[in-house]
């Protein structure tokens, strides 16, 4: 509740749904006219008590639950405005019908549905008002603003209630306004003095506060009874049965609610100290990547002075520099821009030509096309990739090659690359143990990062070492 807003469209969804059920249901038992015993005009009175509650909610939960919904997705206001005034207008002119028809209201126009839509057009104004002024950054968490929306949301529901009186009777008022008010202060002191001292182990605390409610709420209706006509009939017909509804009924459940609710907070702990450990491997594997590469290629600018002119030697000198300011400040964000680790395996890609460009027996075929290729991606993903083809597809006597394809399609990137093997390398063993690490690192990563928005496959034979690697990335 702290960390994020609830989902107040479902919640306002919920809340309004069931006050029209109270309405519908008030309506269908408490003005039965008896079909066989009453005018026509009566049987229509009754059906239009039934209709109008109806067709309102119909417009409720087209314009909240539809049109709102799809501006906010769109945000293009034409069709949702013309199709808002479309609903207001026809169900306006079949509530004026039924309400007037069956004489509900005495002018042709009916005030309650004006009022109906006040009330919702002020309460849309307070929520926007409410996210404005009490959500972050103007405050620490959402813990105010929920709480705050949730109480104006149920304060918005009463005056809805109080509006279409006309059209029903007090009983929906009383339920909402009265009962579940009641029954939530009855939970909020059932849970912090009973169920919170039972968990602690105070049993005769628990039992005190208890029965002392108890005790509290019989003498309420002694009081009541004294001075009331035929008083003996309130007090045991009203204390006693709400005294054995809340010990019979009530209170053992929310016990068991709340017991649900301590189990489901449980799993959440747990699944939050998972993701926190996830966070802390995937940290771990990143630093497990990044000076690798940082010592190889200072190896590379070293060999490079030492056989090349000073102008090529301060060119790949600057590009080591935007590499390293790259994994120092962008490496340890969750997302950068595509096109940045593009420039990175670019800069990657001349750095290696400085050491191995002059050599005759090496086949290169580097395709980036990268016009396409916008969004956000995980740092560091394809790199490794890279590093490992030039790390062990290059032989000094033997024929290599090394064939790179990255592109981008329909919100992806796709990385194809085929290198040469040479495994008669007399370091091979032990290099191929630190490839297998640092590709291992990157599979773990993707495995966090894109769990079903990844394909990965690495096959490799006598000749030949093939990746290929597609990431759904976000735009």
């Amino acid at each position: 509740m702290k960390s994020q807003s609830l989902d107040f469209r479902q919640i306002e969804w919920w809340i309004v749904t069931t006050a029209f059920l109270a309405i519908i249901l008030f309506n269908l038992f408490g003005f039965n006219p008896g079909f066989y015993e009453t005018s026509a005009h009566e049987i229509f009175r009754y059906v239009s008590r039934l209709a109008i509650p109806l067709v309102l909610y119909i417009a409720f939960h087209l314009v909240h639950m539809v049109l709102i919904p799809k501006y906010q997705r769109e945000q293009k206001a034409a069709l949702p405005i013309i199709f808002t005034v479309l609903i207001g207008a026809a169900s306006l002119i079949i509530c004026a019908i039924l309400a007037y028809q069956s004489e509900l209201v005495r002018a042709p126009f009916p005030s309650f549905y004006l009022g109906v839509v006040g009330i919702y057009a002020c309460y849309l104004i307070g929520a926007y008002i409410l996210e404005q002024a009490l959500t972050p950054p103007r405050l620490r968490d959402f813990q105010i603003y929920n709480i705050v929306r949730l109480a104006v949301a149920y304060l918005f529901c009463i005056l809805f209630l109080i509006q279409v009186m006309r059209i029903t009777n007090p009983g929906p008022l009383i339920i909402f306004g009265m009962v579940v008010p009641g029954l939530i202060l009855l939970g909020l002191y059932h849970y912090y003095f009973i169920y919170q001292n039972k968990l602690a182990g105070k049993i005769k605390r628990a039992r005190w506060f208890n029965w002392g409610l108890m005790a509290v709420i019989l003498f309420v209706f002694f009081l009541i009874a004294v001075d009331a006509y035929r008083g003996e009939e309130i007090f045991f017909l009203g204390g006693l049965p709400t005294v054995a509804f809340l010990q019979v009924v009530l209170f053992p459940l929310a016990t068991l609610i709340f017991k649900k609710i301590d189990s489901y907070v449980g799993k959440i702990s747990t699944l939050t100290n998972q993701v926190d450990h996830g966070n802390a491997s995937m940290d771990f594997l990143r630093s497990q990547i990044n000076p690798h590469f940082l010592f190889n290629a200072l190896n590379t600018l070293y060999a490079s002075s030492l056989i090349e002119n000073a102008d090529k030697t301060a060119d790949g000198i600057q590009k080591l520099g935007d590499m390293m300011r790259f994994m120092l400040h962008e490496n340890q964000l969750p997302r950068i821009p595509l096109s940045r680790e593009i420039d990175y395996l670019r800069n990657y890609l001349d750095l290696q030509m400085l050491r191995f460009g002059s050599q005759s027996n090496l086949e290169l075929d580097i395709q980036i096309q990268d016009g396409a290729c916008q969004g956000d991606i995980a740092p560091m993903l394809l790199i490794p990739f890279v590093e490992n083809a030039f790390k062990h597809g290059i032989s000094a006597k033997e024929k290599s090659w090394i064939r790179l394809n990255l592109r981008c399609i329909s919100g992806s990137v796709h990385l194809d690359l085929v290198n040469s093997v040479h495994p008669e390398k007399p370091v091979a063993e032990k290099s191929r143990e630190e490839s297998g690490i640092g590709l291992e690192n990157v599979k773990s990563r993707l495995g966090l990062l894109y769990p079903d928005r990844h394909q990965l496959s690495i096959i490799s034979n006598d000749s030949d070492f093939f990746v290929h690697l597609s990431v759904q990335i976000h735009s």
